[in-house]
């Protein structure tokens, strides 16, 4: 798998991101990326897919309603080759692409990206703000409350669960050491 540096994604993700918001959850899932390659064996693999997570909404800013669908065209555009585009794309399947996680690595993308948002959502609520303190219960407890961060599809991160073939417990306490081994200290 080739992959472009990550100076270079960085450049091309601040080209169509501008918010503050954005570029933070995209550092923070290409964090989890790598700390998922690393438990899961892929160490080898581990800048693709960080650049992948880094990439992984490079079009949301600008075009929300074409969300993975404007992204292989910016990324071409970019010099980004099929692979990775194709794995960027893949995190919307079900949503607005056809293209279905297959990779591992696909897969654990499809499945954090929704839940990462949650789990910050849940852990700015506490009085640390922070993810180093925070529970799986906490965020159960959260992710039973439909109207609590809204925006962060329930569905989508039960079915990559089950296409990891992972408890949701299991997925969510994860994504937690993921996000805590990247979380930005004051």
């Amino acid at each position: 798998m080739e992959t472009i540096s990550r100076d270079k994604a960085w450049e091309l993700l601040t080209k169509y991101n501008k918010e503050p918001f954005h570029l933070q959850h995209a550092e923070t899932v290409e964090g989890v990326m790598k700390w998922f390659s690393d438990k899961l064996g892929f160490q080898d693999e581990r800048d693709y897919w960080g650049v992948v997570g880094l990439l992984h909404d490079i079009d949301f800013e600008l075009y929300p309603e074409s969300h993975c669908l404007k992204a292989p065209e910016l990324l071409r555009e970019g010099g980004v080759g099929e692979d990775v585009i194709r794995s960027v794309v893949s995190h919307g399947y079900g949503l607005t692409v056809d293209v279905a996680p297959e990779h591992l690595m696909e897969k654990v993308l499809y499945a954090t990206d929704e839940l990462t948002g949650l789990i910050w959502a849940a852990a700015i609520m506490r009085p640390s703000k922070s993810v180093q303190d925070l529970e799986v219960k906490s965020v159960k407890k959260k992710f039973k409350t439909l109207n609590f961060a809204a925006g962060c599809s329930r569905d989508v991160i039960k079915r990559g669960a089950e296409m990891l073939g992972w408890e949701l417990d299991d997925l969510i306490g994860q994504t937690i050491e993921a996000m805590r081994s990247v979380e930005k200290k004051d």
